[in-house]
């Protein structure tokens, strides 16, 4: 089983380190799109949240300070979700769908990351 843990660890964390790096290869993009969703201060936010990705995955992937990693995304996904995937405004299906699937994915992941929170420390 232990195998089975440090597999699905290092391939959250990675994905989060690679979400990271893309929210910062892409801040013009991101922040635009921060800007159309009406996010106060959309560039400070898309750095702001590109860092809580990164600290968040490192310590996924490191097996370090883990419950805090899960903390600082969760704190991230959450919101994101409500905000930046409000499928429920969109009024076009295809654009419906495309955030229903977004906004249905950060909730998933909130859910994987919490039942990190259920594997003992000793197994980090």
């Amino acid at each position: 089983m232990q195998i089975v843990i440090d597999v699905a660890r290092v391939a959250l964390g990675v994905y989060f380190l690679f979400s990271a790096f893309n929210h910062f290869a892409n801040l013009k993009a991101m922040t635009q799109y921060a800007a159309f969703k009406k996010i106060p201060a959309p560039s400070l936010m898309v750095v702001a949240t590109g860092l809580m990705m990164a600290a968040g995955g490192a310590s996924i992937l490191l097996g370090y300070l883990i419950p805090w990693g899960v903390a600082v995304l969760a704190l991230f996904l959450v919101p994101a979700a409500v905000l930046m995937h409000n499928f429920w405004t969109e009024g076009e299906p295809m654009a419906r769908s495309n955030q229903m699937a977004h906004f249905l994915k950060n909730i998933a992941l909130t859910a994987a990351l919490l039942m990190l929170l259920a594997v003992p420390s000793w197994r980090w």
